[in-house]
C-alpha cells in the first residue's frame, strides 16, 4: 500500500512541475523562430531580383546598391541553429545583421523615389509590393516569437515551475530586441521647407 501511495504522490508532483509545459513552450518558441527565419529567407531571396531591376536604371546611386548587396551577404552568412535561441550573443549578432539589411533596403526604397523611370518600372513596383508584404510577414512572425518566448520565460520564472527550471537547467530565452532602441524612441523630424542650395 505504501508503494502505491508513493507512486501516486510522485505522479502528482511531476504533473504539477511544469515539465510538459516547458517542452510545449520550448517547441512553440522554436517553431515561431523558424517562421521568422522563413520570412527573413524570403526577403533575402527577393533582394537579388530588386538589385537586378534597379541596376537597369543607369543613373541609380551605386553606393546604396552596394550597401544592400553587402547587408544581404552579411545577413545570409550567419548560420542559425536552434541553439542560437539560447545564446544571447549569437542571437544579438543575427538580429544586428538582419537590422542592417532592413536599413539598407529602406534606404534603397527611399532613394528609388528620386528616379521616375525606376518608379514607373512594373517589375520594380511588383518587387516593392512583394518586399513590403514580406516585411509585414516578418513583423507578424516576430510578434508570434516574442509571445511564445514570453510564455516560456514566465513559466521559467514562476513558482513552482521555476524549481523545475532550475533542476533541469531551463534558462529564460533571449527575446527579440531592437539594436537602435534609443534612436527609434525619438519622434522623427519632419521638415517641409525647401532644401538649402
Amino acid at each position: 500500500m505504501k508503494r502505491w501511495l508513493l507512486i501516486l504522490i510522485a505522479a502528482l508532483s511531476l504533473a504539477g512541475c511544469g515539465y510538459n509545459d516547458f517542452q510545449r513552450l520550448d517547441e512553440a518558441s522554436k517553431s515561431a523562430w523558424s517562421e521568422v527565419l522563413n520570412q527573413y529567407q524570403r526577403r533575402a531571396d527577393l533582394v537579388p531580383n530588386i538589385v537586378a531591376t534597379v541596376k537597369g536604371e543607369a543613373n541609380f546611386e551605386q553606393e546604396t546598391l552596394t550597401k544592400v548587396i553587402e547587408a544581404r551577404a552579411k545577413a545570409t552568412s550567419i548560420q542559425v541553429s536552434p541553439e542560437t535561441l539560447n545564446n544571447p550573443e549569437a542571437f544579438a549578432r543575427f538580429q544586428q545583421a538582419q537590422g542592417e539589411l532592413s536599413g539598407a533596403l529602406s534606404r534603397l526604397m527611399a532613394v528609388s523615389e528620386q528616379y521616375p523611370n525606376l518608379k514607373a518600372n512594373q517589375a520594380f513596383r511588383d518587387l516593392r509590393v512583394t518586399l513590403e508584404g514580406t516585411e509585414n510577414r516578418i513583423t507578424v512572425a516576430r510578434n508570434r516569437f516574442i509571445q511564445t518566448v514570453q510564455e516560456y520565460n514566465v513559466l521559467a520564472r514562476s513558482f513552482p515551475t521555476n524549481l523545475t527550471a532550475k533542476v533541469l537547467g531551463y534558462q529564460p530565452k533571449p527575446n527579440f530586441t531592437v539594436q537602435n532602441e534609443a534612436q527609434i524612441s525619438a519622434p522623427p523630424t519632419v521638415d517641409f521647407s525647401a532644401p538649402k542650395k
